[in-house]
């Protein structure tokens, strides 16, 4: 080109600023992929520890579930206390804050239903505490009046719960608790915010808990 072709230069130039711009913009390019890539593999390997996570807590969840289970009456047991009796028994979540108990002490039988505070994780603490203050009042202790029962569980379950806390925290259990004479067919019963249902004759009558 000759120094008088002004349009050639600026176009040459214009080439040159082009080449540069591209340059630099594939760069951009490069940096941005190679930044995708590596917060790609970062969320990748943050789902990889998620995965394991949940699988290790589910897992665990899993297990205590059969050791919660361990401590529920089998059913031929309950048949063979309670001859014409049924469990309804539906857990929310995997472990379960409610559970039923039964057991004989002397010629009588003892049953319960318990719904802890609480579902899962926490429900299921609670239902240990429960359970384990149940064996503690009536198989260790022979209490076999209901109210009674009730009376003596909320102490010991207060004292395992609230044992060196400077405040009060309302976890609790909620219980219809009867003792059955399966000679005279006496039933006695207690409850904490459950009522007993009795059906006789077509009809049903609702005993308010104390």
């Amino acid at each position: 080109l000759s120094e008088e072709d002004v349009l050639g230069h600026a176009l040459l130039k214009m080439r040159d600023e082009l080449r540069a711009r591209e340059r630099v913009l594939a760069d951009k390019v490069k940096e941005r992929t190679e930044e995708v890539v590596r917060q790609k593999e970062e969320v990748e390997k943050q789902s990889g520890k998620v995965a394991e996570l949940y699988k290790n807590v589910t897992d665990s969840i899993r297990y205590a579930k059969r050791l919660q289970e361990s401590i529920l009456p089998p059913e031929a047991r309950v048949k063979e206390l309670l001859p014409e009796s049924f469990v309804l028994y539906r857990p929310k979540d995997i472990v379960s804050g409610d559970f039923y108990w039964v057991e004989p002490v002397g010629d009588k039988v003892v049953f319960a239903a318990v719904d802890c505070t609480g579902h899962g994780v926490p429900g299921a603490f609670m239902s240990l505490v429960g359970h384990n203050g149940l064996n503690q009042v009536v198989k260790e202790r022979g209490t076999l009046r209901p109210l009674e029962v009730l009376h003596q569980l909320n102490e010991i379950a207060f004292d395992t719960l609230h044992k060196d806390r400077g405040r009060f925290v309302r976890d609790g259990m909620d219980m219809a608790l009867c003792v059955l004479d399966p000679d005279s067919m006496i039933l006695d019963y207690a409850g904490a915010n459950c009522p007993l249902y009795l059906v006789r004759d077509g009809a049903v009558v609702q005993f308010a808990s104390n």
